[in-house]
């Protein structure tokens, strides 16, 4: 494990000094002059990131933190503001109304985080959640990152441009690379070798906006002392190559999910073959002078794809070529890999071939991430993946969904019993979600525990979480947090938070509306909410949670009126048939939507718009949001992955799920008044168009919110609460 040791922190102390005090700035504007922030190594001793708070004598200065490196520093500072200033920052909203003057210490504090590292993002999430992005946003999620504590992550962006350099200088011409590459909302799985062209191809102009964030974001991160991971090759190529080395050894992969071989089949070249070493280690060679390296590389071979061979030595030669063709361009390399393949499909990977994946690269010079370690842990059944050195990774949530969710109970152990596990290889903590900007307080928590010795007590906790968030003790406002805590956030067992609510799935007479919780708990944390309105009304990050909350209510009375069609349907009582559905369609998912469309977080428009403001022109604006909108509802064009990106937004919800409920509750009608039977075929073909219809409407939906979110949010109550 030495060579882990050598990927902390690449930037020099003052470049991190000057990072993190211009992140305090940036934070707390002239206020971070009582602050005073500095950069010293030797604190960790060769160890983990270390900081240390006190208060010097004299007024100047109310605090002093030091840290080990920049993200140290900014944790330690964090730390202060959370829990002496009683501030919170989080995707949401920020509440920073600091004491004046600020608090002092009345002793120091130091605090080493358990493990080296903090690992953050999902290659997902690099498209349900950053596919738009402009540098404004991604510095404010940098600096919520070094906030956090997080010291290692993906800098993926504008990959793209160096691919497409390498496979010009290959010979391969502009069509054979349009081919490739798909658009920017799906470009995650174009480059886990899922999927190539759907939505493409990227205009030039893509990549040049890419190469300019990703300069800006390696800089930042690294000037905060976080360790970069790259992009490494991982055998996957277009055919073009196959024109250009006709004698090249290389195999079409089947199709991947839904998708037929229009879109995806793609080819992964044999690992022995002379070509492998040549691609890979040309990328990265091109790569490396592009953007430096901190050696720590990302690839994944086999995600969701069954390899050709179970044969142990196979597996070891792919393995051995991946790494090879990385250390063919840096010696000190370092591979990082996902390790969802492991428990995502279990039959094939035995522990033999677990074993021979992980042992085709030197011990220490692999890190694996248990990537849903808090429901299906790989690390319990590997020995610890057989020696290498591996992250015990939260996943949470899929496609970026809405949809009030958490493990608490098995996040708050389960870092710990797995630093506990016998000849454990664990070296940090991460947070994985495929999507983001949701259920701030189950990231938070993940936050804090990446720098703890021991679980916290979960009740005290969220209390004093609902304090900070809204910068007010409020007695109604804690008792919700500590019923939500002990309901929707407290899943056990194997738990997967995938939305699968009627509301955002195209309605059958099958719909699952099984729940972990009692929705009771959520009912009554809905009243408590609005109990608080008088008094929290005003924090921003009151308001988004008490749309979440009602959202989250709402989702449960649409299960509600769900099962009263399907039973009004299956007794053939049209007036109640036509009571809930007429509820359901012309006012509660109405009312949903104009709760939603009343903040600025839950708008469609937001999403459509940031899209568009990525285009230099009509044709790419049009392109782009087309991407978007397929994304969130079809993803793939004949509906292949449905609604596996479902977002509950305001328009989303009006435009889509409303007019799909509006069609079946009237073929459902239709079929108890002519006597005919309801066929679900027949069903998804008509409702199909509806959902294409959605996708190339045009229409432009607002990127600003209108409404009195509180006033809104009771009148549903009013009609609602059970």
């Amino acid at each position: 494990l030495l060579l882990l040791a050598a990927t902390a922190g690449r930037a020099g102390d003052a470049r991190q000094e000057e990072a993190v005090r211009a992140l305090a700035r940036r934070l707390l504007g002239p206020r971070a002059a009582a602050v005073s922030l500095s950069v010293d190594p030797a604190l960790a001793a060769g160890g983990p990131d270390t900081y240390r708070l006190w208060s010097p004598p004299g007024a100047a200065v109310a605090v002093a933190v030091t840290g080990s490196s920049g993200v140290a520093a900014a944790t330690g500072l964090y730390r202060y503001l959370r829990d002496f200033c009683g501030c919170h920052l989080s995707w949401s909203g920020a509440q920073l109304r600091l004491p004046d003057p600020l608090p002092r210490l009345r002793a120091e504090i130091r605090a080493a985080a358990p493990g080296r590292y903090r690992y953050y993002q999902n290659v997902c999430a690099q498209s349900y959640s950053f596919a738009w992005w402009d540098w404004a946003r991604w510095e404010r999620e940098i600096d919520w990152m070094a906030l956090s504590g997080i010291n290692l992550a993906p800098a993926f962006a504008g990959q793209e441009a160096v691919w497409q350099r390498v496979y010009r200088n290959l010979g391969l011409n502009q069509s054979e690379i349009d081919k490739y590459f798909t658009g920017p909302a799906f470009l995650a799985w174009n480059r886990m070798g899922n999927l190539r062209r759907w939505a493409g191809p990227l205009p030039p102009t893509w990549h040049l906006k890419q190469l300019y964030l990703q300069y800006r974001i390696v800089e930042r991160m690294r000037s905060l002392g976080m360790t970069t991971v790259l992009p490494a090759f991982a055998g996957h190529v277009p055919q073009g190559i196959l024109r250009v080395f006709p004698r090249v050894n290389a195999t079409r992969l089947g199709h991947w999910s839904h998708f037929d071989c229009t879109y995806s089949c793609i080819y992964l070249l044999d690992p022995e073959d002379p070509m492998f070493q040549v691609i890979g280690t040309l990328f990265l060679k091109e790569l490396i002078k592009e953007f430096g390296t901190d050696h720590v590389y990302s690839a994944d071979t086999f995600n969701e794809m069954t390899p050709l061979s179970s044969d142990p030595a196979y597996l070891s030669r792919v393995s051995n070529a991946v790494f090879s063709s990385m250390t063919g361009a840096d010696p000190k390399a370092l591979w990082l890999m996902q390790g969802w393949l492991f428990q995502h499909q279990p039959d094939f990977w035995q522990p033999t071939q677990v074993r021979a994946l992980l042992h085709g690269v030197p011990l220490g010079r692999m890190i694996v991430l248990d990537l849903f370690a808090e429901s299906k842990p790989v690390y319990q059944w590997t020995e610890s993946f057989y020696g290498q050195p591996f992250i015990w990774c939260m996943l949470h949530n899929f496609g970026g969904n809405h949809g009030l969710f958490g493990t608490v109970e098995a996040i708050n152990h389960g870092p710990f019993a797995a630093r506990r596990f016998p000849n454990s290889t664990m070296v940090g903590t991460g947070l994985v979600p495929e999507g983001i900007e949701q259920n701030d307080m189950v990231y938070e928590l993940m936050n804090e525990l990446g720098w703890r010795q021991e679980p916290l007590d979960l009740p005290s906790w969220v209390t004093r979480y609902a304090e900070r968030r809204y910068g007010t003790p409020n007695a109604a406002a804690a008792s919700a947090w500590r019923l939500l805590l002990r309901s929707v956030y407290n899943c056990t067992g194997v738990c997967v938070n995938h939305n699968r609510s009627p509301l955002v799935r195209r309605p059958s007479l099958h719909m699952d509306t099984e729940l972990w919780y009692n929705t009771s708990d959520v009912y009554e944390a809905w009243r408590l909410l609005l109990s608080a309105g008088a008094e929290l009304g005003s924090s921003p990050t009151f308001l988004y949670d008490l749309v979440d909350v009602t959202r989250q209510a709402a989702q449960q009375l649409v299960s509600d009126y769900y099962l009263s069609i399907r039973q009004a349907f299956q007794s053939h009582a049209l007036p109640e048939l036509l009571t809930a559905g007429g509820v359901l369609v012309y006012d509660l998912l109405p009312e949903l939507d104009s709760l939603l469309s009343s903040h600025s977080l839950f708008l469609l428009g937001r999403w459509l718009e940031s899209a568009r403001a990525m285009a230099t022109s009509d044709r790419e604006a049009e392109q782009y949001e087309l991407n978007a909108r397929n994304q969130v509802t079809l993803w793939g064009p004949s509906g292949n992955i449905l609604d596996y990106a479902n977002k509950q937004l305001g328009g989303l919800v009006l435009d889509y799920y409303t007019v799909r409920w509006s069609l079946f509750v009237s073929a459902l009608v239709e079929s108890l008044n002519s006597g005919r039977p309801f066929h679900q075929d027949q069903f998804n073909q008509a409702v199909f168009q509806v959902e294409r219809g959605f996708i190339y409407n045009k229409k432009r939906y607002p990127a600003v919110p209108s409404g009195d979110t509180m006033e809104i949010s009771r009148k549903l109550f009013l009609k609602y609460y059970p």
